[in-house]
């Protein structure tokens, strides 16, 4: 039995909240005493069952048992400013720095000294206060069907706007915050009247009103309902290796394309951690944030989930690499994080829903 429980939020709201309990250990995690120094209470909205494994190596490294909520990372910030000063948690993590932004805005995220973490994570990947921290990296790209792009027609993210790609691009709605995210890194760079005039050029281009997730998007270029998706990296190598032959079709006739080379780099994001303001547990949580940038579960990020790690000199998956090695942006995460709002505004303008 693995030392950990868990548990899923399943419905949305804000006083309250339906759970389902999954248990992988006992005491469950109402039963944990707050400040009990052998238990760390993680709120999680990355969904993906390969990180148990990293709850899991740290378990057995320090003997502190993982106690893990998962739901989607508005309801779990909605959540920790119910609970206020009387909440469980010792960590939050999410996915997307805008996501971190919003909630170290609601002040629910302590600064950290850790030599561990400010050596290991990049400055452009960390809040410039230590309030959070990347773990993981996913790059926003242009993805394209092979037998209908020449890649040579392709530049940066500003040249999807050219009537060449009328009719022709896809991407998820507005709403999603890793398009306000790569919207806020243009608006940081152009201004609001640019990047608006940006965003309008773009819903110009659609091949279809938004719909769906990135891998919704990258199977309708596969299909021909439009030449390029706008996603993030991680997508693609999730189809390579799929155990499904239409999936491995898809991935077959999908280039990828690093925007920006000559000039800023490709749009960079990122799951990232932070300690709680009410942690009853601080040092364990510390300590686990520490393990988060550690080459073992660096490794496992970049195996399991097919994402870049933030630590230097950590291999990445062979499909992945497959795709190429790319100049990254590195335009401070809290920067777009903190454009999250404006850019939205700004893209509901534009006409992009």
């Amino acid at each position: 039995m693995s030392k950990m429980t868990r548990r899923v939020f399943l419905a949305t709201g804000t006083a309250a909240m339906a759970i389902a309990a999954r248990e992988f250990s006992r005491p469950s995690f109402a039963q944990q005493p707050p400040g009990n120094a052998g238990v760390l209470n993680l709120y999680s909205a990355r969904h993906y069952d390969t990180d148990t494994a990293v709850y899991q190596s740290f378990t057995n490294r320090t003997g502190i048992r993982i106690n893990l909520v998962e739901a989607e990372a508005d309801q779990l910030i909605e959540r920790l400013r119910n609970e206020g000063a009387n909440s469980p948690a010792d960590v939050l993590i999410t996915v997307d720095a805008g996501r971190l932004w919003r909630a170290q805005q609601q002040g629910l995220f302590r600064p950290v000294s850790s030599p561990v973490l400010t050596r290991a994570v990049p400055a452009s990947l960390r809040d410039p206060d230590n309030h959070w921290f990347g773990i993981s990296r996913r790059a926003r790209v242009i993805m394209y069907n092979k037998d209908r792009v020449n890649p040579a027609q392709l530049s940066t993210y500003e040249d999807l706007v050219n009537p060449r790609w009328r009719g022709k691009i896809l991407t998820r709605s507005s709403s999603h915050v890793y398009n306000q995210s790569l919207t806020g890194s243009l608006l940081a760079v152009h201004g609001e009247t640019e990047t608006e005039a940006w965003a309008r050029g773009l819903v110009a281009n659609f091949a279809r009103p938004p719909e769906g997730n990135d891998t919704a998007q990258i199977k309708a270029v596969a299909a021909g309902l439009g030449d390029l998706a706008i996603a993030n990296t991680y997508y693609l190598p999730r189809l390579a290796k799929s155990s499904n032959p239409e999936d491995q079709a898809v991935a077959a006739k999908i280039g990828v394309f690093f925007p920006n080379q000559r000039d800023r780099g490709t749009h960079v994001n990122i799951s990232g951690a932070g300690v709680l303001k009410n942690a009853p547990n601080p040092e364990a949580a510390i300590r686990f944030l520490e393990h988060l940038v550690s080459r073992e579960s660096q490794e496992i990020f970049a195996r399991s989930n097919n994402e870049y790690p933030v630590v230097a000199g950590v291999a990445i998956d062979p499909v992945l690499a497959s795709y190429g090695t790319f100049r990254a942006d590195t335009m401070n995460a809290a920067t777009f994080g903190r454009n999250n709002e404006p850019a939205l505004r700004l893209m509901d303008r534009a006409g992009w829903k």
